[in-house]
């Protein structure tokens, strides 16, 4: 076996062998990568050159990788960390040792389970050595649970989830409607789930309407357009009951409907949900969660029309019951009628003809009484209406409105005649009083107002001096005068004479 890595050294003493006994050629190489030194001239030969720690990790992986590149390792997880980035980190071990592996995002995403510590568990991948830390590590590519499927450790893990979560719960399942006019279906358009259900339906409740939203039932499609179909009818509630239906299959072909999407879905449906998934042994999870579980589609599309067809069975009983005793009141009919003569049937008739007429005078009568009732009540109706309508009529009302307009009018007339008498009645005593007080008054009787030449009153002859021009104001007429002499005072001798 040729040795695991070689180093410099060694790749260049084997690219420069040369054939036996020729030691001599390959020294010119040599002592490029080893001088020799005087006291120890062949030590060169066997002495190898330092490592840079980041080659010797580098060559150590690479050698690691290529020699350990497809292994398949069984051991228990510990120390499980899921990164943000979404890459898990976890250690393997068992009884005696312990081994770091990684498992990136894209394969953890193929995961169908979830890993937890203390999972006994078998890893397929490679190993390799993580050159940051010098630490060997598996790389992962795979991984699948020691003892049970991937499919089933899923299975479980969501059983308990949901189970935890109280989905399975009796108390939040909803009864099925009696009479659903329309069914909606959730399945293959290809398969023979969806004319089972057909032919079943055609069979006992002709009358149903079914609406088909077609879906892929198994592949990695299949759980998203399950959830994708119950949506829709979230969105368009056209329909009374859902069917989510598929044959039997392996746990790989039922495993979209152990999917939590889906589980959720059928959970939150404001419609309820009858699961028909599989065989009568095989049971999902969708199955837990639906507010009814049918071991097969025919069963399912029986249970949902079972009041109906219930109905139906009892009618075509109350019809033969029915017919049957119609057929023995004709019987017995045809034994009387043997019996009986024709005088007495004739005269049987006549009476019954007689009473019935009687009835019907009766009835008229009373209709005649009733209609003259209803017809008294009708006019007393009509007129309180007339009445109503007379007060509520507009012309009415206008000339109601026209005659208090013409009062007020005359009103306002009456008083605005007093209120105007009034004002000139004041309006003359207040003439008279300013009359008697104006100064023009005064000059009536022969007096005058005498003004200087800056048209000031002149009140006392003081103020005057010979020449001054004068203005004099008659109670008819004004005139201009000039002063020849003034006397302010005037002695009582000339006064009295």
């Amino acid at each position: 076996m040729s040795p695991p890595y070689k180093s410099p050294w060694e790749r260049a003493l084997a690219s420069s062998r040369q054939p036996a006994g020729s030691v001599a050629a390959a020294r010119p190489q040599m002592d490029l990568l080893f001088p020799a030194t005087p006291e120890y001239p062949e030590v060169a030969e066997f002495v190898r050159p330092p490592w840079k720690v980041h080659q010797l990790v580098f060559e150590i992986r690479g050698h690691v990788e290529k020699e350990y590149r497809d292994l398949r390792v069984e051991g228990e997880i510990s120390n499980l960390r899921q990164a943000s980035s979404g890459h898990v980190y976890f250690t393997l071990k068992d009884d005696q040792s312990q081994l770091p592996v990684v498992l990136f995002r894209g394969k953890a995403r193929l995961l169908k389970f979830t890993p937890k510590d203390g999972l006994e568990v078998q890893v397929r991948g490679g190993i390799s050595v993580y050159e940051d830390r010098g630490q060997l590590q598996l790389v992962a590519e795979s991984m699948e649970p020691r003892g049970k499927g991937s499919l089933q450790v899923a299975f479980e893990q969501l059983y308990a989830l949901l189970k935890e979560e109280g989905l399975f719960e009796s108390e939040r399942k909803r009864p099925l409607p009696l009479y659903p006019r329309t069914i909606g279906v959730i399945t293959s358009s290809k398969g023979a789930v969806i004319h089972d259900i057909l032919h079943v339906l055609a069979r006992r409740h002709s009358r149903a309407h079914v609406m088909l939203y077609p879906v892929a039932v198994q592949g990695e499609a299949a759980s998203s357009d399950v959830v994708e179909a119950l949506a829709w009818f979230q969105k368009n509630p056209c329909a009374d009951v859902l069917i989510v239906a598929r044959g039997g299959g392996s746990p790989e072909d039922l495993a979209a409907f152990n999917s939590e999407g889906v589980a959720r879905a059928i959970a939150t449906s404001a419609i309820p949900v009858v699961s028909a998934v599989g065989h009568e042994t095989d049971f999902t999870i969708a199955d837990f969660v639906a507010d009814l579980r049918a071991p097969t589609p025919s069963v399912a599309a029986e249970m949902i029309t079972d009041a109906q067809y219930r109905v139906e069975e009892y009618l075509e009983l109350l019809a033969a019951r029915l017919e049957r005793a119609v057929g023995y009141q004709r019987m017995h009919a045809r034994e009387r009628f043997a019996q009986l003569n024709a005088a007495a049937v004739f005269a049987g008739v006549q009476h019954g003809l007689a009473r019935r007429q009687q009835r019907i005078d009766e009835l008229r009568f009373r209709l005649d009484a009733s209609w003259q009732k209803n017809f008294a009540a009708a006019g007393r109706r009509i007129e309180i209406a007339q009445a109503n309508l007379m007060r509520q009529d507009v012309r009415r009302q206008m000339n109601l409105h026209e005659e208090r307009l013409r009062s007020l009018h005359a009103e306002l007339g009456r008083v605005w005649q007093a209120y105007s008498q009034r004002c000139r009645s004041r309006s003359g005593r207040a003439a008279d009083r300013l009359a008697a007080l104006s100064p023009l008054a005064v000059l009536d009787r022969g007096y005058a107002l005498v003004y200087d030449g800056s048209g000031a009153l002149i009140k006392t002859a003081e103020s005057l001096h010979p020449g001054d021009a004068l203005h004099l104001r008659f109670a008819k007429g004004q005139a201009d005068a000039t002063v020849v002499s003034a006397m302010p005072k005037e002695n009582k001798k000339s006064s009295e004479n």
